[in-house]
């Protein structure tokens, strides 16, 4: 597989994981709207960068899969609904919202170093239909660790002095 192929498979690989990460927060942070909502928003994109990658993977001979089904909403959304309610804005929810902050925008920056990388090969390789794809993705991800790094700005103030 060439080093194309592997950049592909990984990000396509952090893209899904960062989709459901960004989810699994929105849930977990439930009484926050601002992340909750948010959240849930730029996980959408992940999941297009991901179906864009498994398509264009198939010109690059790969075989990655398409996007992850979610969970229908059951008794647990609702346990965990409840459990985000009565929890609310604890010291130790604030401190878990930092640490889940934290792992998001790590993972985004991630993604943007390997979105970097394709952008560096599609332009020595004349790829056109890659240097479209990142030219497409790539600010979304930026966007998305922005979102993640003010978010941290904001509340780690009184959530560290508060804990």
């Amino acid at each position: 597989m060439s080093g194309i192929g592997i950049t592909l498979r990984t990000l396509h690989d952090g893209e899904r994981e960062l989709e459901q990460n960004l989810l699994a927060a929105a849930e977990r942070h439930r009484v926050e709207h601002e992340v909750h909502h948010v959240a849930t928003d730029v996980a959408r994109w992940s999941r297009e960068h991901a179906t864009r990658l498994a398509a264009l993977g198939r010109d690059h001979g790969l075989d990655l899969p398409g996007p992850r089904d979610h969970p229908s909403p059951g008794a647990f959304a609702a346990l965990r609904e409840k459990t985000s309610e009565v929890l609310g804005r604890r010291p130790e929810t604030g401190l878990l919202l930092l640490h889940d902050l934290r792992d998001l925008h790590l993972a985004a920056a991630r993604n943007s170093l390997h979105w970097e990388m394709l952008a560096q090969a599609a332009q020595a390789t004349r790829d056109r239909d890659l240097l479209d794809l990142v030219s497409s993705c790539h600010p979304q991800t930026l966007r998305q660790m922005r979102w993640t790094n003010t978010m941290i700005k904001v509340l780690s103030p009184q959530l560290l002095v508060s804990a």
